[in-house]
């Protein structure tokens, strides 16, 4: 069910549920086939807006694509729950229209697009280390 500032006026439901839980940041690899890649950027040019709100709906918080020239797509996302977030997304019937559409797009893809992706392991995040700089203490630090 998408939700509807209009009638529904408060704090946005997905966000406030993002505040009391940690955010995991999820970074994703995929291969869009390069002969399919001027249409796969056609078509995320103008996703359509029930695909958008579905996504916004069911935790994937600050989504982004990133594409190469030679078809190496990187996505990142900022989430509760991955897993929460897919079976969300699964549960959709716009969700099902849209993979099914995008499947043919990539390369080497086991089962859906937005589930037969490879994660990457984040190995550095500025904010996080430093916050823990200001935690740790100091002595024993060279200047």
């Amino acid at each position: 069910m998408a939700h509807d500032t209009a009638q529904h006026p408060g704090p946005d439901p997905v966000l406030a549920q993002a505040t009391s839980r940690p955010i995991h940041r999820v970074c994703f690899q995929l291969q869009v086939r390069p002969e399919r890649i001027a249409e796969y950027r056609d078509r995320h040019a103008e996703v359509w807006p029930e695909m958008l709100q579905a996504l916004k709906d069911t935790g994937w918080c600050n989504y982004s694509l990133f594409l190469r020239a030679d078809g190496l797509l990187i996505g990142y996302l900022e989430t509760p729950d991955l897993a929460a977030a897919q079976a969300g997304m699964a549960a959709t019937e716009v969700n099902a229209r849209w993979q099914a559409q995008m499947g043919d797009f990539f390369a080497d893809l086991e089962g859906a697009p937005d589930t037969g992706f490879m994660t990457l392991t984040e190995v550095f995040n500025l904010e996080d280390q430093l916050a823990a700089a200001v935690a740790a203490p100091t002595e024993g630090i060279p200047s």
